[in-house]
């Protein structure tokens, strides 16, 4: 089973098998796109909304990675629907494929390279340089903003 996020609308992507997605995502496409999520629908694909306890495990991986800021709900959602159905995970957003892989769910792209590597992000201070673990709105030290580094 492949879980389908925006893209894979947007850009037509036809895939084999059983397919799902997740009742935010009709929410994001435009006209025509949303045509192409009613016929998959109407093929069989499944709309699945994840349990609490799945997306709980989504934003616990994305806290420890680095990526919660990233995602959305869509996204979040998107990826616990494809860590409770055992399925791959069908997007091109890089934050979405770095919490599937630190979660062991597999991911294909639709119209980009997909990431080379799973990555834990820290932050920077843009003023002192000092780097932290956590993130924050600014830095503890001089008050500068934060960003996110590799």
């Amino acid at each position: 089973m492949r879980v389908l996020d925006s893209s894979a609308f947007i850009r037509s992507h036809d895939v084999e098998g059983p397919t799902a997605s997740v009742p935010r995502v009709r929410e994001e496409l435009n006209e025509e796109s949303s045509l192409r999520f009613d016929a998959e629908e109407g093929a069989g694909m499944a709309v699945h909304a994840p349990s609490p306890e799945s997306v709980r495990t989504v934003t616990n991986a994305a806290e420890q990675s680095g990526d919660a800021r990233e995602l959305s709900e869509t996204d979040t959602h998107l990826v616990a629907a494809a860590f409770e159905l055992d399925a791959t995970l069908v997007t091109d957003d890089y934050a979405m494929q770095n919490v599937a892989s630190r979660l062991d769910v597999p991911t294909e792209t639709v119209g980009r390279d997909g990431i080379s590597e799973e990555c834990e992000w820290r932050w920077q201070c843009v003023g002192c340089g000092r780097t932290f673990d956590d993130d924050r709105d600014r830095c503890p030290v001089c008050g500068s903003e934060l960003t996110r580094k590799r």
